[in-house]
């Protein structure tokens, strides 16, 4: 009889940057470990840890704790930093204008912007969860140019059609939306059914 072969897992990076919204990078941690053959890979800069700190009193080694592997932001020579370490896909939740500044100039100062040149590089899926309102000119050049070397920009805008009862709903959904786009089953997540099937008037 042929011998099975182990189904090899789905890498992810998650990158937890400086912006404001820290819950959407610990969320999609943890809907991600609830999913069957996904492994994930950790980053959060120092003034992600401020923000994870802040908003939802948790410390780096809660959240690296999470993911399957953590580097250090500073790490430049980690294995996400490399072209041949195998990845399907990246997601920086939130990710600050700067992260975003430094993405769409190819500056790889740490190992968020060289994990999220390298995605861009070798043509996998790079999702920016941009926090920032209002923007200036800068911030929509920066988002041009990243869209153009083919990452996606996906701002945490909530979504109310499915009639949230709870800010954690708001934040899931938004989490449910971003693991679409990276091609992971999710079974279970709300899908828009037309106005007809919703229940509404």
């Amino acid at each position: 009889m042929p011998l099975a072969h182990a189904v090899a897992p789905k890498r992810i990076i998650v990158a937890i940057s400086g912006a404001s919204g820290a819950v959407y990078g610990v969320r999609l941690l943890q809907a991600l470990a609830a999913l069957d053959a996904v492994e994930t890979h950790v980053t959060v800069s120092d003034a992600g840890v401020l923000n994870l700190q802040q908003e939802l009193g948790m410390e780096r080694s809660a959240v690296e704790a999470l993911a399957n592997a953590a580097y250090p932001v500073r790490d430049v020579g980690a294995a996400i930093a490399s072209g041949s370490f195998q990845c399907d896909g990246m997601v920086v939740a939130p990710c600050s204008m700067r992260t975003l500044a430094s993405v769409a100039h190819g500056m790889s100062d740490n190992l968020i912007a060289r994990a999220a040149d390298v995605m861009l590089k070798e043509r996998r899926r790079l999702v920016l969860m941009v926090r920032e309102t209002p923007l200036n000119l800068a911030h929509l050049r920066n988002m041009t140019a990243v869209t153009e070397m083919g990452g996606i920009i996906f701002p945490p805008v909530p979504s109310f059609y499915h009639r949230p009862q709870s800010i954690a709903e708001m934040v899931d959904h938004t989490v449910s939306r971003v693991v679409d786009l990276l091609g992971l089953p999710q079974p279970h997540a709300p899908r828009w059914s037309g106005l007809n099937n919703h229940g509404l008037p």
